[in-house]
């Protein structure tokens, strides 16, 4: 699950670059972005408060020979920033594509191993973890897409093959808004569980 690559069309308040977008606290959702657009976001709002500051200092530096001194500081730490890697360090909390992988990783997964013939107790199980996702995804923007979704094409929890087609259904709309191909439904199995029968994975 992930957030398409524009900020909501709600947010008129605040004006976000593309990519961003706003969480339910109306802040800038760090967890709903990737990382190299958070990075962006946050080095372009540290050059422009590094401009103000350094104009402010400049109309009082005739004055006092502190006000150059600070803006140095301040261009520095701007460049720091600016020069930091792109890729997110491993201890790093993870982004909205690093959670959305992990995300369709363990749902996908766990649709491979769900029983053919479930029993009603796991058919409630299932319906409750998925019914829970809406709720307790971080990305509030990409939990509310799954909500409507959801609601208009509810879970199959009839059996394995059945939630494996509905959460690769689910998948692909996500890819369609995202702009990325369509996976083939019918390799859930090839993908999740069996491998390729060329046996590259065993």
């Amino acid at each position: 699950m992930t957030a398409e690559t524009e900020s909501s069309s709600s947010n008129t308040a605040t004006k976000l670059p593309p990519g961003m977008v706003l969480g339910p606290d109306g802040k800038p959702c760090k967890i709903c972005t990737s990382s190299a657009e958070w990075r962006n976001w946050k080095r372009n709002t540290t050059k422009k408060a590094t401009h103000a500051e350094q104009s402010s200092s400049s109309s009082t530096s005739a004055a006092t020979s502190g006000g150059a001194s600070a803006s140095a500081v301040a261009a520095a730490a701007a460049l720091g920033t600016a020069v930091q890697s792109t890729t997110p360090q491993v201890e790093c909390p993870p982004d909205v594509e690093q959670l959305g992988r992990a995300t369709w990783t363990f749902l996908h997964t766990t649709a491979a191993y769900y029983p053919e013939k479930p029993t009603p107790t796991q058919r409630a199980n299932m319906l409750s973890l998925l019914r829970s996702l809406p709720v307790l995804y971080p990305c509030s923007w990409c939990a509310s897409h799954l909500k409507d979704n959801m609601a208009s094409r509810p879970p199959d929890v009839s059996g394995r093959l059945g939630l494996s087609r509905w959460l690769c259904e689910q998948h692909n709309d996500v890819n369609e808004r995202l702009g990325k191909e369509r996976f083939d439904c019918s390799k859930t199995d090839e993908r999740w569980k069996d491998g390729p029968s060329d046996g590259s994975c065993d």
